[in-house]
């Protein structure tokens, strides 16, 4: 009986997701905040209660982390990380003092202590790159110059994630200051070991790995991911990061491959996680913080348009692609909630959960909106403050501009194009190495989380 209430319970659930997916497409829009209400519908205090699947989806949910992070680091390649590092930490470094720290500081003044403001730090900094992925494709960005800035944003929080998630592992388990720094030295060995092997000896690597059975290809990587995610997970080191190591040493055919045979596992389970997620937070909870979620959510959404403002600054983009990337990498998602997860399993703060339930949902409708409409906006509001000139200079200042250049934007290249204001011309940005103008990283496809 049990085990037919279990597979009656559990198949409701897919069913129920692949509806929710559908309709998510429909309407052009993430899943995510689909999958969150489905969870806070059937988990504790929601209208039905599950409780026979409840083990098996805390399981899958956990798988679900791991083939996140696994897939991510197939999308790159340990010479993409490297060169990033050497040229976009700048862009890195405020984008975590923009990001992290309101974080930090809401989490302070609400009362939650020094581990719940480190966890919602995370939680704030990290950009959604599956929504962001999505939306640039559906507006049709991926050749735009900004866009290389954007991709190298994403890398280097996807990169940080090596070194964050050892420290919130570490403060969550609760060990103290040596403990917690052999944790943090014991990951960055790891993770350089990893890449140091990997840009010397992937090839090796992906031959052993490599097999022209799909089947195969399948047991042995999603086996070896399994393997050293538990490893890493009994060294405290977290099993997300050694997922993602994992995918950082496959390169080549065996990685597109591996893309290919696991996208559909992926998509599943980390559904399912977000169910699980959805499960745990009791949505009579909510109310109370959707006012500070919001708040924090609109200074959040400010600072990461400043953040990718300033990025296509440096990198020489003009002013009407500075906006469009600011606007883009509003969207936060999957991490933002595998990171939340983490605390509210090791139960940190009872009103973690909710309050990190209700910044996501907010943030991922607000984010492709953000994406379409930050650039018309803040031209029309350049427009308002810049004054009409007289009818007789007109003509003079036009010239001027189009020769020297016009002090509200860069001027225009001799075929045309606007050649610094991320038209729609197929050119990778410029000081971004590594990252083509089709919106890729050295010939690899933007992140394509869930």
């Amino acid at each position: 009986m049990h085990s037919a209430v279990f597979l009656i319970e559990f198949g409701a659930i897919i069913l129920g997701l692949g509806l929710l997916g559908r309709l998510a497409g429909r309407f052009s829009f993430s899943p995510i905040p689909l999958y969150l209400l489905a969870g806070l519908a059937f988990g504790k205090g929601g209208l039905l209660p599950l409780g026979a699947s409840e083990e098996f989806v805390a399981i899958g949910a956990e798988i679900g982390v791991i083939l996140l992070l696994l897939m991510l680091g197939l999308e790159y390649t340990a010479s993409d990380l490297v060169s990033n590092l050497r040229t976009q930490y700048p862009a890195g470094l405020v984008d975590f003092a923009l990001n992290a720290l309101p974080g930090a500081a809401a989490a302070l003044l609400l009362g939650w202590g020094p581990v719940a403001a480190v966890v919602l730090a995370g939680v704030t900094w990290i950009s959604s790159s599956g929504v962001i992925a999505k939306v640039l494709g559906d507006l049709g960005r991926l050749g735009n110059r900004e866009t290389p800035v954007i991709l190298s944003i994403l890398v280097l929080e996807d990169l940080a994630m090596a070194v964050y998630l050892p420290i919130i592992t570490a403060l969550l388990a609760g060990v103290g200051l040596a403990a917690g720094s052999a944790t943090l030295a014991i990951a960055l060995g790891v993770a350089g070991a990893v890449l140091f092997v990997a840009v010397r000896y992937g090839r090796l690597i992906s031959r052993f790995v490599s097999s022209d059975d799909p089947e195969k290809l399948l047991l042995v990587v999603l086996g070896l991911t399994l393997l050293v995610a538990g490893v890493a997970q009994q060294l405290q080191v977290s099993a997300a990061v050694g997922a993602f190591l994992v995918g950082i040493a496959l390169s080549g055919e065996v990685a597109e491959g591996a893309h290919t045979l696991l996208s559909p596992l992926r998509d599943l389970f980390a559904a399912v996680f977000f169910v699980f997620f959805g499960l745990h937070t009791d949505p009579a909870s909510i109310p109370p913080v959707v006012l500070p979620a919001l708040a924090l959510a609109v200074v959040t959404a400010l600072t990461k348009i400043a953040t990718g403002h300033w990025a296509a600054r440096r990198a020489g983009i003009g002013v009407k692609g500075r906006w469009r990337a600011g606007g883009t990498l509003v969207a936060r998602g999957e991490f933002s909630i595998v990171i939340a997860g983490l605390a509210v399993t090791a139960g940190v703060q009872p009103q973690l959960g909710p309050f990190a339930t209700a910044y996501v949902l907010i943030l991922v409708v607000i984010g492709p909106l953000t994406a379409r409409f930050t650039e018309p906006v803040a031209a029309a509001l350049a427009r308002r403050r810049t004054p009409v000139p007289e009818s007789g200079s007109r003509g003079r200042a036009s010239s001027a501009d189009s020769a020297t250049g016009s002090p509200l934007g860069p001027p225009r290249s001799p075929g045309g194009a606007a050649a610094a204001d991320g038209g729609d011309g197929a050119q990778g940005a410029a000081g971004v190495p590594g990252v083509d103008g089709a919106g890729s990283v050295d010939g690899r496809s933007a992140p394509d989380r869930v």
